[in-house]
C-alpha cells in the first residue's frame, strides 16, 4: 500500500478507532468478567469480528448454548450485512486477492466510511481496503486491553452492552446530517418499527432489512425501465 493512500485510510478511519477503542474495551471487559481468557477474546474479534453478536456470545459461550442456535443467532443478527456487499460487490470484484479479507472486514462502520469515499477518488481501493485492515485492527487491540483491564481492576458491567447501541445511534445522525434525500432512512425507520410490533425485538431484524430493500428497489428498477 502506498504511502499516501494509508495516510488518507487513517485520517478517515480515526471517527472508527475513537468509536472501537470504546466499544472493543467493554467488549474485552465484558469476557473477562464471563472468565475467558484474553486470547480467547482476541480469536473471536479476530474471527468473528461482528460487535453485536460478540457481545450476545458471551451470555451463549457461558450458557452452554449448541453451535446450532449460535449460528442460526449470528445469521440472523449480522443478515445486513448482505445488503451491505451488494453496494460494493463491483468494487471487491476488482480487487483481488484482497476481496476475501474485504468481505470478513465490512462492519457498520467500514461500511459507512467506506460509502463515502468518493468514485473518481484516486487510490480508491487501496483506501478501503486501508480503512477496513486498520478497523480490524483496532478492534482486536481494543479487545485485549479491555480484558486485560477486566482482569486487574473490577467492574460493574452493568449497561456497558448499550455502547453498542450509542455507537449505531451515533452511525445514524451522521449518515442523516450527510444525507440529500432524507426519505430512505424515514422508509427504513418507519418499517424497522412495523416489523419490531409485529416480530419482537429478538427477530425484527431481517424482515426489516428485507421489506426495505424491496420497498427501495422497485422504484428504482421502474426508473431503470422506462429510461
Amino acid at each position: 500500500m502506498k504511502k499516501s493512500a494509508f495516510r488518507q485510510a487513517f485520517a478517515r478511519s480515526i471517527p472508527i478507532l475513537c468509536s472501537y477503542a470504546f466499544v472493543g474495551m467493554a467488549y474485552g471487559m465484558m469476557m473477562a468478567e464471563a472468565g475467558q481468557k484474553w486470547y480467547v477474546a482476541l480469536l473471536a474479534s479476530l474471527t468473528v469480528y461482528t460487535g453485536a453478536f460478540q457481545f450476545v456470545l458471551i451470555s451463549f459461550l457461558a450458557g452452554g448454548v449448541s453451535l446450532g442456535v449460535i449460528a442460526v443467532t449470528a445469521l440472523l443478527m449480522n443478515g445486513r450485512q448482505l445488503f451491505y456487499s451488494i453496494t460494493f460487490l463491483e468494487d471487491f470484484s476488482k480487487m483481488g486477492w484482497k476481496k476475501p479479507l474485504m468481505i470478513h472486514t465490512m462492519t457498520d462502520e467500514t461500511y459507512a466510511v467506506n460509502l463515502s469515499l468518493p468514485e473518481n477518488m484516486e487510490n480508491r481501493h487501496e483506501v478501503m481496503f486501508g480503512v477496513a485492515m486498520l478497523s480490524w485492527m483496532y478492534w482486536a487491540i481494543a479487545t485485549v486491553c479491555g480484558c486485560l483491564i477486566g482482569n486487574l481492576i473490577p467492574w460493574d458491567m452493568s449497561g456497558v452492552d448499550f455502547c453498542m447501541t450509542a455507537l449505531f445511534v451515533i452511525i445514524l445522525i451522521d449518515q442523516w446530517e450527510k444525507a440529500a434525500d432524507k426519505k430512505p432512512t424515514l422508509i427504513g425507520g418507519g418499517i424497522a418499527l412495523i416489523a419490531l410490533a409485529v416480530f419482537g425485538g429478538s427477530s425484527f431484524m431481517l424482515p426489516a432489512l428485507l421489506a426495505t430493500s424491496a420497498v427501495l428497489l422497485i422504484p428504482n428498477r421502474k426508473g431503470a425501465k422506462r429510461a
